[in-house]
């Protein structure tokens, strides 16, 4: 295993680290031995959030009498005060330690006010509660707005040969030494071919950590397995096949479709829908999708969201797909 700076940080992370989403259908014991091949595999970064129901319970079981081998991520989508105080401790408590090592304000959207959860962030830090904080969004604008945020000190962001609108925001957070985490490395599931997107990515100097999600011992077998960076004709010309069938389907997240008429959130339908059809994570996708204030199935089909989308996906058709599997 090869490791890298997560920026101003200075913490030393495994460039392939562990992704908390999947973990939520394993069975808790399961997790003792997957958490000893992630150790025997050079494994020392975990990423989880407290919206990943147990999540953080299962890795906290895990870790128990060898905390001093992981750095634990975690993050809340609390925005006041007291609300991410309170997610702090139910984090600290889930992992069964006394400190996290960073912890970040999880999908923040560009004109969300924040102010209340960065001063609980803040002084967690200042307690020694968490060493650092963090951001992670679905928004290039967002990312973009906090790179000049003195508390922020790494963000988190989709990235892959799919989805590689990041890549500039990533070079400009490199020379500000923040530390750049790639979360959905394999676009949601899309990418079936791990390898293949984890040495696109890790070929990035930008890049500080990336994060697939992993439960089982073949997946952490396959992604700690990359020997070198290098791409061979028959990894390109998998990327080159797989960009051009996914062309008019593949949601890049990159909201461009918002506003929409009746306030349907599209990026969230369509990444609750992944969830669902391809990470086996059926009941915890079908209620996030629940918590949606608008459903798909309200869609008026203005159209309005197809002619700002920049790659001409057909969103009103998906809407109604969505909403007759995510809706019955």
């Amino acid at each position: 295993m090869k490791y890298r700076i997560l920026g101003k940080t200075n913490l030393r992370v495994s460039e392939v680290s562990f992704g908390g989403i999947p973990i939520q259908k394993c069975d808790k014991d399961d997790c003792l031995s997957l958490f000893d091949l992630l150790i025997e595999r050079g494994v020392n970064f975990i990423d989880s959030a407290r919206a990943y129901t147990v999540s953080e319970e299962y890795i906290g079981y895990a870790i128990r009498g060898r905390r001093e081998k992981f750095i634990l991520a975690t993050k809340s989508a609390s925005r006041d005060y007291e609300s991410m105080k309170r997610d702090i401790l139910i984090s600290l408590s889930n992992f069964n330690t006394n400190y996290i090592d960073l912890y970040q304000m999880h999908n923040v959207k560009e004109n969300e006010d924040v102010s209340g959860a960065l001063r609980a962030l803040r002084e967690a830090k200042e307690n020694g509660l968490i060493g650092h904080i963090g951001i992670t969004s679905h928004s290039l604008a967002s990312i973009k707005k906090y790179l000049d945020c003195d508390d922020i000190e790494t963000i988190q962001f989709p990235y892959n040969f799919l989805e590689q609108d990041a890549f500039d925001v990533f070079k400009e957070a490199y020379e500000k030494n923040i530390g750049v985490i790639v979360m959905k490395p394999l676009a949601g599931g899309v990418i079936d071919k791990a390898s293949i997107s984890l040495k696109f990515i890790l070929s990035c100097d930008y890049v500080s950590v990336c994060i697939p999600g992993m439960a089982s011992a073949k997946e952490v077998l396959e992604n700690t397995g990359i020997d070198s960076y290098d791409l061979s004709n028959d990894d390109k010309r998998y990327i080159e096949d797989l960009i051009l069938k996914i062309d008019k389907d593949f949601c890049h997240r990159c909201a461009y479709c918002l506003p929409c008429s009746v306030g349907i959130d599209i990026p969230s339908c369509f990444m609750f829908y992944g969830y669902y059809e391809r990470y086996g994570l059926e009941n915890w996708a079908m209620a996030r999708y629940n918590a949606l204030k608008v459903k798909a199935s309200e869609c008026i089909e203005c159209g309005l969201c197809e002619q700002r989308c920049p790659y001409n996906l057909k969103i009103i058709d998906k809407l109604k797909l969505i909403s007759k599997v995510m809706e019955k």
